[in-house]
């Protein structure tokens, strides 16, 4: 017979994937649950009223045009949906993949099902694969996964929240229109069940067995599996627990299976008495709390509260006479472990020898304890039970008080269990791997005894008062061949002829009359001492280490040890060194990634190694939580440092006076500063004795351990101080896992947000918007300065850069600086989304514009009658300048800040790291003159699509201040009609508001009419840099035809001085050239030399 999960079994092989798949699906289930995006709870209000027209339940697929259609009535909610679609559709396609398997897996069960059923295996069917061994476990498995899947799902991800990812996935994704998609079968899958995990939340009716029939399965393959599962021990466990008591821990995996497989069959639970009995009987007749997958615990008494079948024969169990003797019965066995274990622990107790001589008694040891261990955890854990079920509450308070239950003893308890389990292994291991060469050794040493003793009895070897007997030097000559002979392959044969030679050489002692001579005496007893030694080492066998192994399951603790998180501080707090104890828990809490990789590696599988991360990872994220007690701790002594030396002692000055050295001693508080230094310098040492260790498949190193931990700490002290410093009183959106600079072991802490920013920065700079804004200020280019418009007092100039540098360092300011960028970003999208929507669909306006275009043709002529018409158009359009003016004037005073943090990076680059700067500044030049040279010639070399080169130069350049924010393309836009003639009249609308003064430039005539100049100046050339130059052009020769005709008009009136708007208009086109950095000929171009030489008499 072909073994099972033999590679050319096909029969075996397809189970085998099936469930190595389904170990992986829920790795990926309980992963994905991490990540679910908090508006799709719809939690806040705030998120309620922001996205609840956007996120919908299954109800839309009653309507989806009403609900379509309610998008396309509001443009603002079509903004709102088309940024959610780009934030959310990547984890949303994860997770819709997750839920997929899930659908996939159990229909590829039900097909394997079927092809066993119409024989597509040949020779094999149901019957035949659940009567072999591998086959057995591999359906019960399946059928288990495929019910712990639809309950972690239930428990991680809740039906509503699912119901609107699936919706959402479906509206933004290709699945609504591809033909093979099964969007369908997994919405009717994963459609809500109304169950919540919320603490005292009402159980749906017929839940969870109306879930579990969703996807129709053979009953007679659910009823074969339950069958199996109810008479057979299929993991062969109860050899490694030979006590009767220990039996329902023996068979605890299956116990769990079997608690899953029964809601596929609930007439059992509900009707059948007899069966449920049975069950009772033999995995729970003294447990109620079990862990049915990863430590996800459920209690039996609430489970089967509305099963009558299954409710009456738990009854027995829970009778509180049974409580009592089982409860009493595990304080008593932990009263008697503990001295037990700490006695076996003691420094020098385990040696091979006692370990060799006391295998069951160590195993027993073993089991005891893990035994004790479980049945405590389980039934005391807070999780357990729910605090609103008054039964449930009484039950509890029994097993807690007849239990005497103390969780510091627990803890203690496993912890001196752990390490002595650890040790125990780690001897075993050794010794397992010494063993031949021990083995033969002590052959070779007895072989040689009994030589030497041969040739004592030849009279040849001089050994006093030994007379020459032939005879006894045959015989020992005989043993030495015989125990020569012994073969360490055959070991049975072996031990019972070594038995024999140990029993000839006591007979010969004693009949030869040998004890008179002590030195021969002494070669035997040494010689049936490494016959002893001989038999010991031979049955150092692998088994015991298998069962150690399966004693020492501890995967039911996968959650519940975090209820002992504060336990484990606290003791780490009062003793470091306890770390090292910690270090063997760990390892016994990694053992539980046996059980759900056994498969995966059974089966190659690819799944392997993201399964290996993801619990290693959760494990090694527990490790963390747990030691971070000790940056905490050393934290907190660093602060009473501190205090101590900068409120306590006194700083002793160069000289002092005899009598005063006394007082300047403090040796109270310097005694104090020497303790806490001391107990930083523990701490350390602490969590360096936990010496390198493998976590599943991570390597922790302490030292790395502690780095992180004390960057953890100080980023968290800092972002709290900033958090708190930086809150003011006025009054794309990037996942963190999708963050760069986000960390999983060294997170950037979360605050309460005060205002609309999320963070510190965001609230340093809408406040340096807030105190620089053009309403409220005018800026003075020439002194960098921000005045009051009311008071003229100066708010702030160009030093506050530097304020923020000193504080928040370049990193702080160069953010500062992309948080403007992002925020000119969002206000130009805006801006163009209200151009196209409210100043394009309005047709008096856009009437205006084609009028205005008429008239300006030719546009190197000249206007007749200028005023009027220009006067006419900007009245006409008076009402769409208001908002217009408010987004150029925004951009504007973002990009004055941008210039500011640019020149203090750059001043401060230069200043700190001159050769950075000048090397940043040699390879931006000769890569701009690179590229200049390759459009000339295009067969010169330039930067491929895929060389990042550019990009992160760009990010050193930024960082160092080496560019011109107005230079910058900040959107990517399409063309756009009149947009020359809009940004004209816009233009020529604001000269009234504006007047030349000799002192200060151009500035408002009226406070309460503000109109700030550079901000109006910088925030058009922004605007009209993210279009194609040709705008620009068609601008200014408005302008220069705007000046000419004017100037014209002027002339035929005779009026001699120049008119204030063209006076506004040349001192546009004096600074474009200035902040552009163009030539003169830009703007000579459209407005003839005379006028400008005219011009500079007025200035």
């Amino acid at each position: 017979m072909v073994d099972f999960l033999a590679e050319n079994n096909l029969c075996g092989q397809a189970i085998l994937r099936i469930v190595s798949r389904g170990n992986a699906i829920i790795a990926e289930l309980l992963r994905l649950s991490d990540f679910i995006p908090a508006v799709f709870r719809l939690k806040d209000k705030s998120d309620q009223q922001k996205y609840s027209d956007i996120i919908c339940d299954f109800s839309y697929f009653k309507g989806p045009e009403y609900y379509e259609g309610k998008l396309e009535a509001k443009p603002e909610l079509q903004d709102l949906d088309e940024e959610f679609r780009e934030n959310n559709t990547e984890i949303l396609s994860r997770f819709y993949l997750a839920f997929e398997s899930v659908h996939k897996y159990i229909v590829d069960l039900n097909r394997y099902l079927d092809d066993l059923h119409e024989g597509v295996y040949i020779q094999q069917t149901l019957e035949t694969v659940l009567l072999n061994e591998d086959g057995k476990q591999l359906l019960c498995e399946a059928l288990y996964l495929y019910g712990v899947m639809l309950l972690v799902i239930d428990q991680k991800i809740e039906g509503e929240v699912r119901e609107r990812m699936l919706v959402s996935y479906y509206r933004y994704s290709a699945a609504r229109s591809s033909v093979d998609s099964n969007l369908d079968d997994i919405c009717k899958l994963l459609r809500s069940t109304g169950y919540s995990s919320q603490p005292g939340a009402k159980r749906p009716a017929n839940y969870p067995e109306s879930y579990f029939h969703r996807v129709p399965i053979s009953a007679t393959f659910i009823s074969m599996v339950i069958g199996r599962l109810r008479s057979d021990d299929i993991y062969n466990q109860v050899s490694a627990y030979p006590l009767p008591e220990h039996r329902s821990t023996a068979l605890a995996n299956q116990a769990a299976m079997l608690y899953v497989c029964l809601y596929f069959s609930p007439s059992i639970l509900h009707t059948q008495q007899a069966k449920m009995r049975e069950i009772v009987d033999k995995y729970f007749p003294d447990n109620w709390v079990i862990s049915i997958y990863m430590g996800i615990t459920v209690n039996l008494v609430e489970a089967w509260e509305p099963y009558k079948a299954a409710k009456t024969a738990l009854n027995y169990t829970l009778d509180s006479a049974n409580t009592k003797e089982q409860a009493t019965r595990y304080a008593a066995s932990m009263e008697s472990l503990r001295p037990q274990v700490q006695q076996l622990l003691k420094e020098g107790f385990l040696r091979q020898e006692i370990i060799l001589d006391n295998i069951p008694k160590l195993l027993n040891c073993l089991r005891d304890c893990n035994v004790a261990i479980r049945w405590l955890m389980l039934h005391s854990a807070e999780s357990a039970y729910d605090p609103n079920n008054k039964r449930l509450r009484q039950i509890k308070d029994q097993v807690l008080n007849d239990s005497k239950y103390n969780p510091k003893i627990l803890f203690q308890l496993l912890l001196d269990t752990a390490q002595f389990e650890f040790t125990l292994k780690e001897m075993f291991k050794q010794m397992l791997s010494e063993k031949q060469i021990k083995w033969e050794s002590y052959k070779k040493e007895g072989s040689e005894r009994m030589t030497e003793l041969a040739e004592v009895f030849s009279g040849v070897k001089p050994l006093t008062r030994v007379e020459k007997n032939e005879n006894l030097q045959a015989w020992f000559r005989e043993i030495s061949k015989q125990i020569e002979s012994l073969n360490y392959e055959d070991s049975t044969a072996a031990g019972r002829k070594t038995v024999q030679l140990i029993q000839a050489l006591v007979e010969v002692q004693e009949f030869h009359q040998l004890e008179s001579n002590l030195q021969v005496c002494q070669f035997l007893a040494d010689t049936r001492k490494f016959l002893h030694q001989m038999i010991r080492t031979i049955n150092i066998k692998e088994e015991v280490l298998i069962t150690m192994q399966i004693v020492g399951d501890l995967s039911y603790a996968w959650q519940i040890i975090d209820s002992f998180t504060s336990i484990m501080q606290e003791s780490i707090r009062v003793n470091p060194s306890m770390v090292t104890k910690l270090r063997a828990t760990f390892l016994k809490l990694a053992s539980a990634l046996d059980l759900p990789l056994l498969r995966i590696n059974q089966a190659n599988s690819a799944d392997l190694l993201s399964v290996s991360q993801f619990y290693s990872g959760e494990l090694v994220s527990y490790v963390r939580k747990v030691l971070q007690i000790i940056p905490e701790s050393m934290f907190t002594s660093l602060a009473k440092i501190i205090k101590l030396q900068i409120h306590d002692i006194m700083e002793v000055p160069t000289r002092l006076d005899k009598d005063k050295l006394k007082d300047y001693s403090q040796l109270g508080a310097r005694y104090e500063v020497a303790k806490l230094t001391h107990d930083i310098s523990i701490f350390t040492e602490g969590i360096l004795m936990m010496k390198t260790t493998l976590v599943g498949i991570i390597k922790v190193d302490p030292k790395q351990l502690l780095e992180d931990g004390i960057r953890k700490e100080l980023v968290k002290r800092v972002a709290y101080a900033l958090h708190k410093g930086l809150i003011f009183n006025p009054k794309t959106k990037i996942q963190d896992w999708q963050s760069v600079h986000q960390s999983t072991h060294i997170p950037i802490p979360k605050f309460p947000s005060v205002d609309e920013s999320a963070t510190f920065i965001g609230r340093l700079c809408r406040e340096i918007l807030r105190i620089t804004d053009p309403k409220v200020t005018s800026y003075i280019d020439q002194m960098n300065t921000w005045y009051d418009l009311k008071s003229h007092q100066e708010v702030t100039n160009n030093r506050l850069f530097s304020e923020i540098q000193n504080t928040l360092g370049t990193f702080g300011l160069n953010g500062l600086d992309r948080l403007l960028c992002f925020m000119i970003v969002k206000e130009l999208q805006n801006f163009l989304t209200m151009i196209q929507r409210t100043v394009l669909k309005d047709k008096a306006v856009v009437d205006v514009f084609k009028g205005v275009l008429g008239a300006v043709n030719p546009i190197q002529g000249i206007v007749g009658n200028s005023s009027k018409v220009y006067a006419s158009a900007v009245a006409k359009t008076q009402k769409i300048w208001g908002a217009y003016l408010e987004a150029i004037m925004k951009v504007g005073q973002m990009q004055i800040l941008r210039q500011q943090i640019a020149n203090e990076l750059n001043f401060s680059c230069k200043f700190d790291s001159k050769h950075l700067a000048a090397a940043l500044e040699n390879i931006n030049k000769s890569l701009l003159a690179d590229i200049e040279a390759h459009y000339q010639d295009p067969s010169l070399p330039y930067p491929k699509e895929d060389n990042t080169l550019l990009y992160e130069i760009t990010a050193y350049l930024e960082a160092a201040g080496i560019h011109n924010p107005l230079n910058k393309i900040y959107i990517t836009t399409k063309r756009l009609p009149y947009f020359p003639i809009i940004n004209f009249l816009f233009f020529i609308a604001q000269l009234p508001k504006l007047q030349y003064s000799k002192n200060q430039g151009m500035t408002c005539r009226k406070a309460t009419d503000a109109v700030d100049w550079p901000p109006l100046v910088l925030g058009l050339l922004t605007l009209l840099k993210q279009f194609h130059s040709r705008y620009t052009q068609q601008f200014l020769a408005l302008i220069g035809q705007f000046i000419r005709s004017i100037m014209e008009q002027c002339t035929s009136q005779k009026i001699p001085d120049m008119p204030s708007d063209v006076v506004g208009a040349l001192m546009f086109l004096e600074d474009y050239v200035k902040y552009t950095k163009l030539s003169r000929k830009v703007a000579e171009a459209h407005v003839p030399s005379f006028i400008f030489d005219e011009f500079r008499t007025v200035l």
